[in-house]
């Protein structure tokens, strides 16, 4: 976080306020209907709002369903999820840095715009 953050995002790695166990790669093809959570090889403890953070970052390209997640998870857009949004923000552009992901770089650095008015 607090290299990346800068690096990616622009601003000093917001300070943590809330730790709590995530599921750390938590995007659709995670999630199957009726719910159910796949792929927990990369769980343990983040920023709180980590995984709404990340899920969000992957509804990005249908604004629709972001704004859906974002009512859904409280903790985007307050000061407590800053934490967990910029280290969202950050590890997404840097896979967009290795050349993945990049449908979404556009509007991730929108995003970090907005992280670095917050």
């Amino acid at each position: 976080m607090d290299r990346a953050i800068p690096e990616f995002v622009g601003i000093p790695a917001p300070a943590v306020t809330c730790w709590s166990a995530a599921h750390s790669d938590l995007h659709w093809a995670n999630v199957t209907a009726p719910l159910r959570i796949l792929d927990w090889e990369g769980w343990g403890r983040a920023p709180e709002g980590f995984d709404a953070a990340t899920l969000y970052a992957y509804t990005l390209l249908q604004e629709d369903v972001a704004a859906r997640v974002r009512t859904a998870f409280p903790v985007l857009g307050s000061p407590a999820g800053l934490a967990a949004e910029a280290t969202g923000c950050a590890q997404l552009l840097q896979t967009v840095a290795r050349g993945d992901n990049l449908p979404l770089e556009d509007r991730l650095r929108a995003w970090s715009e907005e992280l670095r008015r917050r």
